[in-house]
């Protein structure tokens, strides 16, 4: 009887062995599996830190609403003559000059954004629209609005006590009615509307 509990027993203790080598195995593989992530992050996070943007524009922050392409004439929405539309705004605390921007539905648009102070940034709710505003620098970004209709715009780079209730709008209405606001030049914006 001695032989079979000895031998019932060293199976038992056989298999929490098995047991105990195949969990070393999985937990193995999972620490590697997480190490190389986090390796892979942290090197596209520092790739994309350390490699400059193709382009890079600046700008005179205390000087933006005095000279250039940022004064206040020249804010908002512009048909171009190749039927493209450009877009300047200005983040500054704790708005957006102008607050609400009209654009034409299915058209390419650049946005040209700058701060006047600190970074803000501006997200487009509903799209993949996500772009930071650094004081000193110009930030573009090109979009293209699938159908009509309004769409928020927050600050959404922490840039004060005010931060919360910096938010603008853009407001995306057809082609035609679009052409006909351009019709009479300057700048489109749909501040007050």
């Amino acid at each position: 009887m001695s032989t079979e509990e000895t031998h019932g027993h060293g199976s038992t203790s056989a298999s929490a062995e098995v047991a105990a080598r195949v969990e070393r195995r999985w937990a193995t593989i999972a620490v590697v599996i997480i190490v190389m992530m986090a390796l892979l992050a942290a090197f596209a996070g520092i790739h994309r830190a350390t490699m400059p943007q193709p382009r890079v524009e600046t700008t005179d922050p205390s000087r933006i609403h005095l000279s250039g392409e940022f004064i206040e004439s020249n804010l908002g929405s512009v048909l171009e003559a190749n039927g493209n539309v450009t877009v300047r705004a200005i983040g500054q605390q704790y708005s957006f000059t102008p607050a609400c921007i009209v654009v034409p539905v299915d058209t390419p648009i650049t946005l040209r954004a700058t701060s006047a102070d600190v970074v803000h940034g501006i997200l487009v709710q509903g799209t993949n629209i996500n772009t930071m505003l650094v004081p000193g620098y110009v930030s573009e970004q090109l979009m293209r609005f699938a159908r009509t209709g309004d769409y928020l715009m927050p600050c959404q780079e922490f840039c004060s006590f005010g931060h919360e209730g910096m938010w603008g709008k853009v407001k995306v209405i057809d082609k035609t009615e679009f052409a006909n606001r351009a019709k009479g030049g300057g700048r489109l914006s749909c501040v007050g509307q």
